[in-house]
């Protein structure tokens, strides 16, 4: 009877899926607020990389302790769709790398000066002179 009802198969076409990724266990859409959004895209800019657990049902973020883990995945993801960042995967930790399109895109929706840089691409000054440990040392003569 259940046959008879239905004249044509049903047709289902495969849903286009991320090649990168599989998609999460129990994944579904989350909403994620703009304070916590906020605070996620200051983090990336300040240090210029992220790194994150595979793990959506962590309470927390490991740098960022007031975030549940599963926003920062899907901040984070979002970005890299938009290539903002691009993502390294190795033993279940997702490497993020902000790109110099991020850098601009943050830069817009941070309201951020231009002369400010990610400590990426800060230079690291040496906390002392190279010259001040020669002198130190003595007047040169062995």
């Amino acid at each position: 009877l259940a046959q008879a009802t239905r004249s044509k198969p049903l047709r289902t076409r495969p849903r286009p899926q991320d090649s990168r990724r599989p998609p999460l266990a129990g994944e579904k859409m989350v909403l994620i607020p703009k304070k916590e959004r906020k605070q996620i895209l200051e983090h990336l800019f300040k240090e210029g990389v992220m790194c994150v657990k595979k793990d959506p049902r962590a309470c927390r973020h490991n740098e960022l302790e007031d975030i549940p883990n599963l926003h920062v995945m899907m901040v984070l993801r979002s970005l890299c769709s938009r290539a903002y960042v691009t993502e390294k995967f190795n033993w279940q930790w997702y490497y993020y790398f902000l790109t110099n399109e991020g850098i601009d895109y943050l830069r817009e929706v941070l309201h951020l000066p231009p002369q400010v840089m990610p400590s990426t691409l800060t230079k690291q000054r040496p906390t002392r002179p190279a010259l001040a440990a020669a002198v130190a040392s003595g007047d040169g003569e062995g």
